[in-house]
């Protein structure tokens, strides 16, 4: 075939030059930018020939899809070409950072010896560890809206009502002897638990992987009781998990039959553990339903003179169903609120006010919204009266005039402050309305027909024993010279009050004094720290002899016996450093 005038075999390979003249534009550009912003505006640059922006492309330059290795750079000539202009970039690049390299060396030559008599070194301590910050932030000084103070002889920690889901231990020293029970060890821990055996572990323990006092303790301290118990369904927590157990097995959320025999036993199960509170032989127990939680406590615990239960969250649904059933309650935190209003009024004027966006303003803000609706109910019809049309007007109905005084107590529902605490023989009345309780039990959704939970430290009838699951874990954590071990223990369930003490008595000896804590908190039961209205006026020892037959530690009733401190918080981090404690909520 004869070649055309003008005709090019190589028409299918994208033009070389034209890339050329781009990628030496571009190249030029960056160089000429950067040896500018140092120069003047004005001063001209030798051997740098002035950049033309005509070169420069509009757009983003478009992948060539027929590029490959062969076709670059078209010629040996071209390729050549643009190889020099590459080292003449290179070498205006490496010259512009060697500058810049020089000047900022005698800069920091400069800083640093204006700060070398003031400022240490910081190169050291460049690698900190994660878990030491934590550490430090624990021993220093806590913020006061996040933690408490700690207790004069911080060898103790406030006692914690709320149900925890999840516990990790960290610590230097390994939690080898929690790990792989022996079978004659796990059968002595569980006797000692049902019969009531104290163990008193010394303050170090030296071998604390062949204490065999140390194994069955820890077993021991894992054992709880609950009732119903199914082995495929989960019932802790109740709240918010219907996503979770849904499409799990329940063969009496169909059955009406099946549902009232199931019922008719959680009955039986709850007046005997509610038996057993009133006997002083069981020190607490937990109710956890689909819409609230209520817990249970004996007399003397938290500094009460008779028997207290707290439910929460309530509704004003459920608060006026027990006031029909005759049960008197208190909201403390509301009640608490008021008293501050009272008191804190004058304080409040001179100050310019209170801020309603905190939940104490909000709560006194709905005080006195209450106050004054009762101020208009009580003298707002009267003018009518006065002039003679007082028939002809139709007036709201007592149903209407009633939620309208109880306009704050709705805004309260499903939140913190509508905790309510029910005391002495009023407990009894409300375990029978708890029973009667239709909403009591869910009528549709995956908890359709199941029962409430019961949670107890110890036995009670038709109850189950279960363990908490516990692992240890062995880590490596950066430190300032390399990486060093660090063991943990993570601890899940339902865990109360009294096994998060026996715990960490158990750490406090294994661990010769020296661990960290991290704990998840249920938080419906956040609130039960709450403190009663009335205080207990039998001495601490009269109310621990009466409660020495509850199977629980003399330490961990010690604790419990303390009237609550931490309000409407919970423990969120504990840490024991030299046989003392910080702790943070």
């Amino acid at each position: 075939m004869a070649e055309l005038p003008g005709y090019s075999p190589s028409f299918k390979r994208p033009p070389g030059l034209l890339r050329v003249k781009r990628k030496r534009a571009r190249s030029e550009g960056v160089c000429l930018n950067r040896l500018s912003s140092q120069s003047s505006p004005g001063q001209k640059i030798p051997g740098v020939r002035p950049f033309s922006p005509g070169l420069a492309p509009a757009a983003p330059r478009p992948r060539n899809p027929f590029a490959n290795i062969e076709n670059t750079y078209g010629s040996p000539r071209k390729k050549s070409c643009v190889r020099s202009l590459e080292r003449c970039g290179q070498g205006l690049l490496d010259w512009d950072q060697r500058a810049g390299a020089k000047l900022r060396e005698s800069l920091a030559s400069q800083e640093s010896r204006s700060r070398l008599v003031s400022e240490p070194d910081e190169a050291v301590f460049e690698d900190v560890d994660l878990f030491e910050k934590e550490a430090d932030t624990l021993a220093t000084p806590m913020d006061k809206h996040e933690a408490l103070e700690a207790l004069p002889s911080a060898t103790e920690f406030p006692a914690d009502w709320s149900l925890k889901t999840r516990l990790l231990f960290t610590s230097q020293l390994p939690f080898s002897w929690a790990e792989h029970l022996k079978a004659q060890e796990e059968a002595q821990g569980l006797s000692q638990h049902y019969r009531g055996m104290v163990q008193h572990l010394p303050r170090s323990i030296s071998e604390p992987r062949s204490c065999t006092e140390l194994r069955c303790a820890f077993q021991q301290s894992l054992v709880y009781w609950q009732y119903p118990s199914y082995s495929w369904l989960q019932l802790f927590p109740r709240i918010g998990v219907d996503r979770k157990m849904a499409g799990k097995c329940a063969p009496w959320s169909q059955d009406e039959l099946l549902q009232k025999q199931i019922l008719s036993e959680w009955s039986l199960s709850f007046t005997s553990l509610y038996n057993l509170l009133r006997s002083r032989l069981c020190p607490y127990f937990y109710l956890c339903t689909y819409q609230f939680t209520v817990l249970f406590r004996s007399a003397g615990l938290a500094d009460s003179k008779a028997i207290t239960a707290l439910l929460s969250p309530t509704t004003r649904g459920l608060r006026e169903a027990m006031k029909n059933e005759g049960i008197e309650f208190s909201l403390p935190l509301l009640e608490e609120s008021r008293k501050r209003k009272n008191v804190n009024s004058s304080e409040v004027v001179s100050e310019g006010g209170l801020d309603t966006e905190t939940e104490e303003g909000k709560l006194v803000h709905m005080d006195s919204e209450e106050d004054e609706d009762d101020d208009d109910d009580d003298g707002g019809l009267s003018w009518l009266a006065e002039m003679g049309v007082q028939d002809d007007i139709r007036k709201p109905d007592t149903m209407s005039i009633k939620l309208r005084k109880e306009r704050s107590e709705v805004r309260l529902d499903h939140r913190p402050e509508s905790v309510a605490l029910v005391e002495g023989g009023n407990t009894f009345t409300l375990l029978n309305f708890l029973i009667n309780l239709k909403s009591l039990v869910a009528v549709a959704g995956p908890q359709a027909g199941l029962p409430p939970t019961l949670l107890s430290p110890t036995a009670f009838r038709g109850a189950s024993m279960q363990t908490l699951k516990a692992r240890s874990v062995n880590v490596k954590t950066r430190v300032r010279r390399g990486l060093k071990d660090l063991f943990s223990l993570e601890v899940t369930g339902p865990i109360m009050p009294h096994s998060l003490h026996a715990l960490t008595l158990l750490l406090r000896s294994a661990q010769k004094g020296a661990f960290s804590a991290v704990f998840n908190t249920h938080s419906p039961t956040a609130i039960f720290n709450t403190a009663s209205r009335t205080e207990s006026t039998s001495s601490k020892e009269s109310a621990l002899q009466d409660l020495k037959d509850c199977g629980l530690h003399p330490d961990t009733l010690v604790q419990l016996l303390e009237p609550p401190v931490l309000g409407k918080l919970a423990l969120r981090q504990l840490e024991m450093s030299d046989y003392k404690y910080t702790w943070k909520s």
